[in-house]
């Protein structure tokens, strides 16, 4: 994926992510991620609220926190998703969608889950998928997006000659 690394004056090579955001691979997972959102969220509306009804008080606890992880988890990819989506679409600047408050933000520890936490298998699995989904798109966020070093610019006089005057003084 070295060709889709953002690099420039702006931190973005737009060649690359363009291309990304024109492809198949974006467009499948685009597509899986929101079919995940739309199955988690009739899963947690229908059937996984049934489900929870049944449970002791402890495993219904710990419902609530993983299926607002879940939910937070997936909120995160369809944000992500959408962003590159604006781009693919002309609505949004690949600059713009470069910006640190669109970046996935680092989430790699899959869920644990003990047989006696007593959730429905169905929960679970939605969880697993949520997360193989986020570790794939969090690397395709940091390959795409690579945060590049801003080196001065060899021909910056004026940098360089802050850099002077601030290791030698303002004296003349």
């Amino acid at each position: 994926m070295k060709d889709m690394t953002l690099t420039g004056d702006e931190g973005v090579e737009t060649a690359g992510a363009e291309t990304f955001v024109q492809s198949e691979l974006f467009a499948r997972t685009f597509r899986e991620g929101m079919a995940l959102v739309e199955e988690t969220a009739n899963y947690l509306d229908g059937e996984g609220r049934e489900a929870s009804k049944a449970l002791s008080r402890e495993a219904a606890l710990s419902y609530a926190g993983s299926s607002m992880r879940l939910t937070t988890q997936l909120m995160q990819i369809a944000s992500w998703l959408l962003v590159l989506r604006a781009v693919r679409e002309g609505e949004m600047a690949l600059e713009e969608a470069a910006d640190q408050k669109y970046r996935l933000e680092q989430n790699d520890e899959p869920p644990a889950f003990n047989a006696a936490d007593g959730l429905p298998e169905a929960l679970i699995g939605l969880t697993e998928a949520a997360h193989q989904l986020f570790s794939r798109i969090r690397r395709l966020d940091k390959d795409i997006f690579a945060e590049s070093e801003k080196k001065p610019s060899q021909n910056d006089a004026a940098g360089q000659q802050r850099a002077l005057l601030k290791a030698f003084g303002n004296s003349a």
